[in-house]
């Protein structure tokens, strides 16, 4: 199988890249970076790169700017989105002009299209929020699904909470609690979708494979959890205290806007999709899942 994927340098798209190519496929990651092989993969600079797409059984798009990288300033909102949106759509682009079209695009979308609650519970079908994030994936997944007419099967991926090592929500909430002063942020009664880096990689190889996902399939666990709870879970794992809250107005201090949109935001999410189709969690307990990596 030939599987292109855009974001394939980064923390997700390195893990599923190599994945694949240890299991013998052709794959190609497309990205600015120097070309050349490495553990199994090859990378192709853009936008020449693009022409990968023809004849490919997959196109996976992951590209985006961090959203957590720094604050929302109007720059910074500009740049996560034209780095999401422009990419999808020289992706449904090459889909367009390519002689044979790739069988399926899965591209990136995530949980916060949901917007926040704390009393909701998200599944694929809930209607999107309001806040920037939830119309930034909103966007995003629009520009995707412009490759539907052209005959290509679109999986919209919502990419809950990503736990696994060297990337991540762990690398930036692990280290305060190694530091002995982690704890909860804010109220610490926000829920957070969670899933184990083995089970995201599970779960797109199989919208992948099964020709009948199509559409928003949420990649978390089906165990979601309080900020509070985690905030505990992940202490225990580290063998470290997790009694130093973040108060909620220090995280507005220091992030403004993202505070709301993101570190402070609550979403209860339902992996229907693919419970549905199948799949077996590795990881459903998320205590489980953190002594996995740091044990």
């Amino acid at each position: 199988m030939k599987v292109v994927l855009t974001g394939g340098t980064g923390f997700l798209g390195s893990a599923l890249a190599e994945s694949l190519a240890r299991d013998g496929h052709d794959v190609i990651a497309i990205s600015r970076h120097a070309g050349g092989t490495y553990k199994g993969v090859r990378h192709v600079t853009m936008p020449g790169g693009f022409a990968e797409v023809d004849g490919a059984d997959a196109v996976v798009n992951l590209a985006g700017a961090g959203i957590a990288d720094s604050r929302w300033t109007p720059a910074r909102k500009a740049v996560l989105r034209s780095s999401r949106i422009n990419v999808t759509k020289a992706v449904v682009d090459a889909c367009s002009g390519a002689a044979v079209k790739p069988k399926v695009l899965l591209s990136g979308s995530a949980v916060g299209i949901y917007g926040s609650s704390l009393d909701e519970r998200f599944d694929e079908s809930s209607p999107s929020g309001h806040d920037f994030l939830a119309q930034l994936c909103a966007d995003w997944e629009n520009a995707a699904r412009a490759a539907e007419p052209l005959g290509v099967r679109v999986v919209l991926i919502r990419t809950g909470l990503v736990l696994g090592p060297n990337g991540g929500l762990l690398k930036k909430m692990a280290p305060p609690f190694k530091m002995f002063v982690g704890g909860p942020v804010g109220s610490g009664r926000q829920w957070m979708s969670w899933v184990h880096l083995d089970d995201w990689i599970g779960m797109m190889r199989l919208a992948i494979s099964n020709a009948a996902i199509r559409g928003p399939m949420n990649i978390v666990s089906p165990s979601p959890v309080t900020n509070r709870d985690f905030s505990h879970a992940l202490g225990r794992s580290l063998h470290r205290p997790s009694m130093m809250p973040l108060p909620e107005f220090a995280v507005r201090l220091m992030f403004g806007e993202m505070a709301d949109g993101a570190l402070l935001a609550s979403q209860r999410v339902e992996p229907t999709v693919a419970e549905a189709a199948g799949y077996t969690f590795k990881y459903r307990n998320v205590q489980d899942a953190l002594d996995s990596i740091y044990s």
